[in-house]
């Protein structure tokens, strides 16, 4: 079993920043691809950031030189660095990791989120 735990929300002013991390941890052989999603109440999931295991990287519109993603293969950690924030990143943030178990199985794990809010 893989878990993923987020941490680096809070509540900051528009114009501010944040970084986000997410580690893995467990049974894990080897990561893919990695992403944060974010979700506000009433509204479906989104697609925020993702970075595969080669280091290609998609960002969201929205979010298109403002946010940063990257990741630490040695540390199975995974940030995505929020700058210039605006009231509408407001949301919960989830983080996403895909792979292969050590005993061989394909795995995608979703972190517990961790809430952002951009509000003065």
């Amino acid at each position: 079993q893989v878990q993923l735990v987020e941490s680096g929300g809070g509540l900051v002013q528009p114009g501010g920043s944040l970084r986000l991390s997410c580690v893995a941890s467990g049974s894990i052989f080897s990561i893919n691809d990695r992403g944060w999603y974010r979700q506000v109440p009433g509204k479906q999931r989104e697609l925020v950031a993702r970075i595969s295991s080669g280091g290609s990287i998609y960002y969201a519109d929205s979010v298109k030189g403002r946010f940063t993603i990257s990741r630490d293969n040695a540390k199975n950690t995974v940030y995505l660095q929020m700058n210039s924030l605006k009231p509408e990143d407001t949301a919960v943030y989830y983080c996403t990791t895909g792979g292969t178990t050590a005993g061989g199985r394909p795995f995608g794990s979703w972190g517990q989120g961790t809430q952002v809010t951009v509000s003065s």
